[in-house]
């Protein structure tokens, strides 16, 4: 291991290099139109964009998806945006598929599901009693009269069943929709009462952090203002037999099964673009703009990400600490295709009672691809966990981590303490396209601070304001060429307006994707924070990922946020930092620390990073997702309202951010 930025981190050997899916596809690809099989990845990603027609083809074929493959691989590539009233670009056209079909490939003894909650309590499902469970669901579903595009919806704990609902509605070419039960009524409402789902599958409630949350009293509200609803399925989660007299038109879980136990198995294939899942934007703005996914373009990214870029292999076991309302969610689910196990959470990541709760887990569970967010690896370290002194992790082979920028100490930490060996993979994308525009690769090395590279199929590239691309300085992470899972429609959005104006209209025609990012000399990217939260002082333009990078390692601060406050007018308008910290317990912001993290700041970034105000708090505002909320902070320090405070988890804490005396004047 190395942290001095001239050696990497982490890389394979050249045998282990060319033992990988990716080799073995590149093997596989190998033409007289392709680079040959053992050049540089950076020329197979750079063919991979330039000829998306033969990459996405080959991919296709060499993860066996099943199907009927139509002769037609891309129309429209030459455009990223759908023009007004028309389609945009189109994949595979002629093809028809089913997603659930793809995922349930294997009927073997097997366990594809391990679920386990932060009590230690576990269950395991097998592949063959997974396919039964999918087959009652979508016979039950059939016997209810729902049809290809009607809307499911899951108001679910990270468990089993909500697996098996999921897979049940893509076996009919039902839509699923999912939000977790730490959701309210109101943000529930906010994205279902949208989409007007025909049945709801939901649980009593859910247990976090030791206590036991009853949902019946929400699902009321929800059933009483969703007009489309015609039945509610129950799991008894809290109870073994819940009361649901009070919920309409509601029937326990059993019951709904029993209902398809003789149904015949059946998937229904439809064309490669058909709707398979509605993701939803944060809602922090206004009301969650719904994005709707096709069976395709998810399938074959998923695949794509799992195979090639995770080198996820049959019998493998992989984990994510996720919810069902997050895209993360539906990228672990995807691993079934891959013939793997996956391994289900449902509770608090570090609970008071045995904080290093998730380490157990991939030990116990042997688990080759651990993944998380940056935000667990930094509270790990935070918390003095050393997996690898503590735990056998043998089986590890990976570990991912998402949601917000990875920063440098987190690399140390991983390598130092969690395991030496293991492939590190920072990994980028987002809801929009459920799957990463940057990511891991297991042939080549890890630098500290850095994804990878970029995904292959993705014609990602960092460009400045005058829309030139740049490299070795930071700008707006764009894409310039259609890729299969970007949305093929925003919900309610019949001309294409919403979806235009999501990410073609900043440079016309291109994704712009939000991320304030840099393209390194490895070829790897950094992501310095979103573009919407980045920091102008003096006219210089700062990610805020930066500043988070140095604070979050003084051992007295826990978190932060950061934002930018307008100050003066006219020729003095300016943007001064104001940094945030909550702070271990006992810990009191006095001005030596304040000092001490001004220098941390100011010894690794620039003296523009230094913050103007720096102030305590008890609690940061995060999204239902588990985000940091700076825009709901900017908002409040300017005393504008907060539009939408039902997608934020905790939005009482904006409370802590109003009218405090530092930021007057």
């Amino acid at each position: 291991m190395s942290s001095d930025g001239a050696t990497p981190l982490w890389q394979p050997d050249g045998q282990a290099a060319t033992r990988t899916a990716m080799a073995e596809f590149f093997r596989a690809a190998e033409s007289e139109s392709t680079p040959r099989a053992e050049e540089p990845y950076a020329r197979w990603h750079e063919w991979s964009v330039r000829e998306p027609e033969r990459f996405w083809s080959a991919l296709w074929g060499f993860a066996r998806v099943i199907g009927d493959r139509g002769s037609d691989i891309l129309i429209g590539g030459e455009r990223m945006a759908p023009p007004d009233g028309t389609h945009g670009p189109r994949w595979f056209t002629g093809s028809r598929l089913n997603f659930a079909e793809n995922l349930l490939r294997v009927r073997s003894d097997t366990p594809a599901i391990i679920a386990r909650d932060e009590s230690g309590a576990r269950r395991a499902l097998s592949f063959a009693a997974l396919a039964g469970e999918v087959r009652r669901m979508a016979g039950a579903l059939r016997a209810l009269g729902v049809q290809p595009g009607d809307r499911v919806a899951g108001f679910m704990p990270n468990i089993p069943e909500a697996v098996i609902a999921a897979l049940g509605a893509a076996s009919v070419g039902a839509v699923w929709s999912s939000c977790s039960p730490d959701f309210g009524a109101r943000g529930v409402l906010d994205r279902f009462g949208q989409i007007e789902p025909r049945v709801l599958i939901a649980a009593d409630g859910y247990r976090y952090a030791g206590k036991r949350i009853d949902c019946r009293e929400r699902l009321q509200e929800i059933a009483a203002a969703l007009p489309s609803l015609e039945q509610m399925v129950v799991v008894p989660f809290l109870e073994r037999e819940p009361d649901i007299r009070a919920l309409p038109n509601a029937v326990p879980w059993a019951a709904f099964l029993a209902r398809g136990a003789d149904a015949a198995e059946r998937f229904e294939r439809l064309p490669f673009d058909h709707p398979l899942y509605i993701m939803y934007s944060s809602g922090t703005t206004g009301l969650p703009k719904c994005m709707v996914h096709g069976a395709g373009g998810t399938l074959l990214q998923h695949l794509k990400e799992h195979r090639l870029h995770t080198d996820l292999r049959a019998g493998d076991r992989m984990f994510y600490f996720t919810t069902c309302g997050w895209m993360m969610w539906n990228w672990l689910v995807t691993a079934l295709a891959s013939e793997a196990t996956i391994v289900l959470y449902d509770g608090a990541p570090m609970p008071e009672t045995n904080p290093g709760a998730l380490w157990d887990l991939a030990a116990e569970e042997r688990v080759a691809v651990f993944g998380t967010s940056a935000k667990f690896l930094a509270m790990s370290q935070k918390a003095g966990l050393a997996p690898a002194r503590t735990h056998e992790l043998e089986a590890l082979r990976a570990i991912l981590s998402t949601g917000s920028p990875l920063a440098e100490h987190s690399y140390d930490y991983v390598y130092g303490e969690v395991k030496p060996s293991v492939h590190l993979a920072s990994i980028s994308g987002g809801t929009d396209l459920i799957s990463c525009f940057a990511l891991g690769n297991p042939m080549l090395p890890v630098w500290r601070g850095e994804l990878q590279c970029r995904g292959l199929g993705m014609a990602v590239e960092v460009w400045n304001e005058a829309g030139e691309p740049v490299r070795g300085e930071a700008g707006e992470l764009v894409c310039t060429r259609p890729f299969p899972s970007m949305p093929v429609a925003f919900w309610d959005d019949p001309d294409g307006t919403k979806y235009r104006s999501a990410y073609f209209e900043h440079f016309p025609g291109v994704w712009r994707h939000g991320d304030w990012a840099e393209l390194t000399a490895h070829d790897g990217l950094v992501i310095h924070g979103r573009s919407d939260a980045t920091l102008n002082p003096g006219g210089v333009r700062i990610g805020t990922a930066e500043i988070y990078r140095q604070v979050e390692q003084l051992p007295e601060v826990v978190e932060s946020i950061v934002v930018g406050q307008d100050t003066g007018s006219g020729a003095d308008k300016d943007v001064r930092i104001v940094l945030f910290v909550r702070l271990r317990d006992g810990v009191t912001l006095d001005d030596a620390l304040r000092d001490r993290i001004k220098k941390a700041i100011r010894a690794e970034t620039s003296p523009h990073h230094v913050p103007k105000v720096i102030e305590a708090v008890a609690d940061i505002p995060r999204t239902i997702s588990g985000k940091i909320s700076e825009i709901a902070v900017r908002d409040v320090i300017h005393g504008r309202a907060v539009k939408n405070t039902d997608a934020l988890a905790n939005p009482a804490a904006l409370e802590l951010y109003r009218d405090l005396p530092a930021l007057r004047g």
